[in-house]
């Protein structure tokens, strides 16, 4: 436009004044009437005059001075009463039963995404309840440990055996405390029933602390007799036939201690994170665990609680140097510092990162939190962009109402109640959805959730998904609609102008770049879930079985051992005093010649048997394994490679090393192995002979070939040997797999809500195909009369299409990366994020973007000339 035409149109400042002040609802008319005016009075009295009439006449109608008198059936507040809200359901009804093919899409997508929303907020709900049901939730606290050595600091959930008596006495804020130790399988027995059941230890404030519900017995007395034993109702039905049969029963574990029942609990469920069978007395622990007692020994977790008026914050202050008077000083260069966590927080952030609890299950529930937002988001748009598709069939409609009198805020009534009422067709949907999914879903997280369909809150939810789901999806075709000019539609067919076709585009470039988010996500997620299941941990886990050494199998090893090397398939047998990939226990008694006495390091033990590296298949980088051939191999220690390296010999192999009392020499280095997950680093390892007291896991390499028959015999030479223990077993590379249970989750849901998230955003890119090829009908008429082929018409409309695809992919790989790398973080050995993986999503969302449009391209461009020119 050039100056002299700017000079002949009204002050833009009088416009503007009359855009912001004037009465909103009759803006549209009272602007076009002062333009036909103005034009008017620039053909009678001249450009300046004309310009100062309709100045002043502006201003004359900002309210308050212009009196906007109406009657009652054009006020407000009609628009929006109950006879006119019914009115815009009834049409908006009779609109959605006219275009079948429209609301179904419509319907369809909003309850996918609804329903896939509606199933990860129960999930959410589900994870955050966990240990909710505890009385004394915000006084419940658990200890960790930051240990400082050579400029370094870790964090360490695993405590003395003491500590939790110290702390009573130490700090008087501390009402109770108890130590926890780790689950492990114990057999029982009662006459001629013998099972194995999950068994921890705790002291007498256990069930005075946390809110486990006593059947039989009392919290004060469950755990205060050293000979006593807690069981679960389940365990109490299968020895005894009921709860109130079992108090007071003696009752046998591990055929060699016999134990009283003092209390019955109900079975613990799915929402606690503290999970045991039964529970034996910490004073009876300590009878066969005498390295529970020392202070340099670090197993168990430890609990306490608070009392109800006393400062978090003061206390941690008064037990974090709580360690300084038990062999350890602050001003030494090793010190352990002592640190707590509210129990509420134990599930959802169980990482340690640098030395602080930061992270674990809290982060998977962000991230279905952002997945759910996410799809909920898609959908939205989807219905944003089928709405606008057919706003050419719905301009005419527009212009008829407003031309008989019909206000915009009607219009947007009308809009708003269509968008609400398949809002409300869509989560109808949804829960029906949820409903029939909802037991799949609960086999594939390993939950237990249902339909609270009884809670008022579940009500509110859907309510609140209402409201925001219909006016968020329906706000901007509502505005659009009503916004268009009737003069222009009933004067010929709706056009748009570009700032409609950007914002459209923009939620195209919005919606899949969400979906590609998803997608790198799906191939990080399953590329990483694959490698820390294919990784190779430094031993062979194939093959590899493993089952608790008990009863006569620890005194009589040597026969034992023996008769399994005769069975057919066992090609090599050891033990050790944890189980393959579990061993998390620590000491600091450990040195050497050259090392600082105040310096010392936590290292991992493992009391093993002969053959040990032969039998884990472990790669020896210098010496040997034990081996009986070896006499003096008895007082004699395999380290690993990390270990070496705190260490510092050059030539290991026959220097010495004392750990407490004990000296002995190095006869080997083994190679670096996993022996636990790949979220942790390797840590210092030291492995010593175990002759005296053989406990811990039996561990049998045995030919894959023959899997079955080899597990008979070993089930033979077992009865034979310990009939008085069932024969269970375990796999190494199975246990393994379970180590990663929520990454595998994780993966088949981001598969899943993945290819959702796709598949709605086609129908979007549906949508727009529609509207774009009906703004072009008549230009593609026009280009098959001149000659145009098939497919030059399916090419010109396709690549109009590939730009906000291709849009979507630079916006959205750089963001996908770096979500991505925050969850790889959590991994202390993670996969690459390789540059193909965004080309793979590229690629595929543009394939898939392609095969959606040209259905709707090759539709237009087989359309009858004639017809596209009489459309017109």
């Amino acid at each position: 436009m050039n100056k002299n035409q700017q000079n002949t149109n009204p002050p833009p400042w009088a416009t503007k004044l009359l855009r912001w002040w004037a009465d909103p609802n009759t803006l549209e008319e009272t602007e076009g009437d002062m333009l036909e005016m103005y034009a008017y009075w620039q053909k009678t009295a001249g450009l300046t005059k004309a310009k100062w009439l309709y100045a002043f006449t502006a201003m004359k109608l900002l309210r308050p001075f212009a009196q906007h008198k109406r009657s009652q059936e054009y006020s407000g507040n009609h628009f929006f009463s109950h006879d006119m809200i019914q009115n815009y359901f009834k049409i908006a009804f009779r609109n959605l039963v006219k275009s079948k093919t429209f609301s179904a899409v419509n319907v369809l997508g909003l309850a996918l995404g609804m329903a896939c929303s509606l199933l990860i907020m129960l999930w959410i709900k589900d994870e955050l309840s966990v240990d909710g049901f505890h009385a004394n939730k915000t006084q419940l606290y658990r200890i960790y440990m930051r240990e400082y050595f050579s400029g370094k600091v870790q964090g360490v959930i695993w405590t003395p055996g003491p500590l939790a008596e110290e702390l009573k006495k130490s700090v008087p804020e501390i009402e109770m405390a108890t130590p926890y130790e780790w689950p492990s399988d114990a057999t029982f027995s009662v006459g001629d029933k013998i099972y194995k059941r999950q068994t921890n230890a705790a002291s007498a404030d256990f069930f005075k602390m946390f809110s486990f519900k006593i059947l039989q017995g009392t919290p004060e007395s469950a755990l205060k007799d050293p000979n006593g034993l807690a069981i679960s109702r389940d365990m109490a039905i299968t020895f005894f036939g009921s709860p109130e049969a079992a108090m007071g029963k003696p009752i046998t574990m591990d055929n060699q201690k016999n134990l009283m029942i003092t209390a019955v609990f109900e079975n613990i469920g799915l929402n606690s994170t503290l999970k045991f069978d039964c529970l034996r007395s910490w004073e009876g622990f300590l009878q066969d665990n005498d390295w529970a007692k020392e202070w340099g020994s670090t197993d168990p977790l430890t609990f306490f609680k608070i009392r109800a008026d006393a400062d978090p914050a003061k206390v941690e202050a008064k037990i974090k140097h709580l360690l300084d008077k038990f062999n350890r000083d602050e001003g030494k260069p090793f010190r352990t510092q002592l640190a707590m966590q509210p129990f509420h927080e134990y599930y959802l952030n169980s990482t340690i990162k640098d030395a602080h609890m930061d992270g674990g299950r809290i982060e998977y529930v962000r991230l279905f939190a952002l997945v759910a937002v996410f799809i909920l988001l898609i959908a939205c748009i989807n219905f944003m962009n089928l709405a606008t598709a057919r706003s050419a069939k719905r301009a005419k409609e527009v212009g008829v109402r407003k031309v008989i009198g019909a206000m915009r805020s009607m219009l947007v009534g009308q809009f708003m109640g269509e968008a609400i009422l398949i809002t409300l067709f869509s989560i109808s949907i949804a829960v029906l959805l949820v409903a029939v999914l909802l037991p799949s879903f609960n086999n594939l997280t390993g939950k237990q959730m249902s339909l609270p369909l009884s809670e008022p809150s579940f009500w509110l939810t859907l309510s609140g998904l209402l409201l925001t789901t219909g006016l968020l999806a329906g706000s901007y075709p509502a505005f659009f609609l009503s916004s268009i000019n009737p003069i222009r539609v009933l004067k010929g067919t709706l056009k748009f102008d570009s700032k409609s076709t950007w914002l459209r585009q923009g939620l195209v470039v919005f919606q899949f770049g969400l979906s590609i988010i998803m997608i790198v996500g799906m191939i990080t997620i399953y590329r990483q879930v694959e490698f820390v299941q294919t990784k190779n941990l430094g031993y062979d886990r194939e093959n590899l079985i493993y089952f608790p050494m008990e009863g006569d199998l620890i005194k009589n090893y040597d026969v034992f051992r023996n008769a399994l090397m005769q069975v057919n398939g066992v090609t090599s047998v050891s033990h050790m005093t944890a189980s393959p990939g579990s061993n998390g226990s620590g000491t600091e008694g450990i040195s050497w010649p050259g090392s600082e006495a105040n310096n010392q390091v936590r290292f991992t033990p493992a009391g093993v048997g002969y053959d040990f590296a032969k039998t884990m298949k472990l790669e020896m980088a210098a010496g040997r394994d034990f081996s009986k051939d070896f006499a003096t191999d008895s007082m004699a220690f395999l380290i690993n490679e990390t270990a070496l390296k705190v260490i510092g010999f050059k030539d290991p192999i026959g220097k010495k090393l004392k750990w407490g009392n004990q000296t002995g020499v190095i006869i080997g280095v083994i190679k670096d192995f996993h022996f636990l997950s790949l979220h942790e680093k390797i840590r210092p390892l030291i492995a010593y002979m175990n002759t005296k007291n053989k406990t811990g896991s039996a561990i049998i390499r045995i030919d894959g070939s023959k899997t079955k028959e080899t597990l008979a015999g070993i089930e033979r030479v077992c009865k034979t040997v310990n009939p008085k223990f069932p024969f269970t077993y375990a796999f190494t590379d199975q246990s393994y797999a379970q180590q990663y249970q929520s990454e595998q989750i994780v993966s088949k849901l981001s598969d899943y809500f993945a290819f959702i998230a796709i598949f709605i955003s086609c129908l979007g890119l549906f949508g727009l195909a529609t509207f774009t090829a009906e703004q072009r009908t008549k230009e593609i008429g026009v280009r098959k009369v001149l000659g145009a082929s098939i497919s030059s018409i399916v090419g010109l409309l396709s690549k109009d299409f590939l730009k906000p695809v291709a849009a979507a992919i630079v916006i959205a790989s750089p963001v996908a990366w770096w979500l991505m790398n925050a969850w790889l973080q959590g991994f202390a050995y993670r996969i690459d994020i390789a540059w193909w993986m965004f080309v793979l999503a590229g690629v595929a969302v543009v394939l898939i973007a392609i095969l959606t449009v040209s259905f709707q391209s090759i539709k237009a461009a087989l359309l009858n000339p004639v017809k596209s020119l009489r459309s017109e």
